[in-house]
Formats: structure tokens, sequence, C-alpha cells
């Protein structure tokens, strides 16, 4: 039965669409102490975004993220699809103890892994500029010896030259006690 009433109504269609594709991008200087990911979305839609197993987020930047593989998730906030991309942060130990209790025993650029293997060469070098060592795919870490004698504690340089022809030069301290 008809009454007379109306009752005014509207729909409001989204279009949305599950992601494209994502780009995940190291925003932070190589070998950071606050490394940064960004990440780009190509579709329409709104989405949100994870970073290995933590929680969703809308932003689209992850600070403080830890050295190694990761996992960048990202889904439309409509129908869940979701895409991922892994990404590597690397970066180095401050100092190593090589003294045979297994922690921290050799010194290494961090973060690479059997997907992403080490693409860099890193020379060691002494406080005098004396080269210790080259580190590379092959010899990926340093135990501290130099013709077979366990150095002295103190600072060390080294000078990683990337694949992709970026170089970078730091220290770090090398404790034996």
């Amino acid at each position: 039965m008809a009454s007379g009433c109306r009752i005014p109504a509207s729909t409001e269609v989204v279009s949305s669409y599950p992601p494209e594709t994502i780009e995940v991008t190291v925003t932070s200087e190589l070998f950071s102490d606050n490394n940064i990911l960004e990440v780009s979305v190509v579709g329409t839609g709104e989405y949100e975004y994870r970073l290995d197993f933590g929680p969703w987020q809308r932003e689209t930047l992850f600070e403080n993220v830890r050295i190694g593989e990761h996992t960048i998730y990202v889904r439309d906030l409509l129908n869940c699809n979701e895409i991922t991309q892994k990404k590597i942060v690397i970066g180095y130990p401050k100092f190593f103890t090589p003294n045979g209790d297994t922690v921290n025993d050799t010194w290494q650029v961090s973060g690479f892994s059997s997907q992403f293997p080490v693409t860099a060469t890193v020379k060691i070098f002494n406080r005098f500029g004396k080269l210790l060592t080259i580190l590379n795919s092959s010899n990926s870490q340093w135990d501290g010896n130099y013709k077979g004698k366990l150095l002295p504690s103190d600072d060390y340089w080294f000078e990683a030259i990337l694949a992709d022809g970026r170089t970078f030069k730091g220290h770090f301290t090398l404790v034996n006690e």
C-alpha cells in the first residue's frame, strides 16, 4: 500500500582497483642509521601498506627499517587484493669482536641474501691507509686477521664499491678483548 512517503536516497560509486604495480625505493643515504623505504603504486584506488609482518598503514613511508631483506605488501582498501615486492636494505656493524664466541666474530657488509648476493667490493684499511683485505662474493667477511695474526683493538676503515657504481666510505671498531 502506498503511503505517499518518499525517502530520498543516493548512492556513491567509487572506482577502485587492485594495485597494478609497486615500486619500493630506499630514500635514505646509503648505510644510514635511519633507513627509509618509500612505496609508489600504479593503480586506481585507495591503498594501504605493510612492511614484513607489521601492521597495515595508510602512510607510504617506512622509517627505521633494519638491515636485511624485507617484503612490502600493498592492498586495495575495498577489495583487499594485494601485491608484494622484496627490497634489501644494506648496512654494516659499527663494531665486531673476533674472540671465538660465535657472536660478532666477523665483520661484513650486511643485508644481502641468497636472492640478492653480495654485489660489492669492500676494501678494509688500517688507520694508516694500509690495505688489509678485500671482501667480495667469494670472500664476504673479515675475521680481524692480517697475515695470520689477529690485529689489535682499533678503528678500521672501509670503502664499499657497489655494482651500480656507488661508493661509500666508513669505519668500524675491532674489539679483541
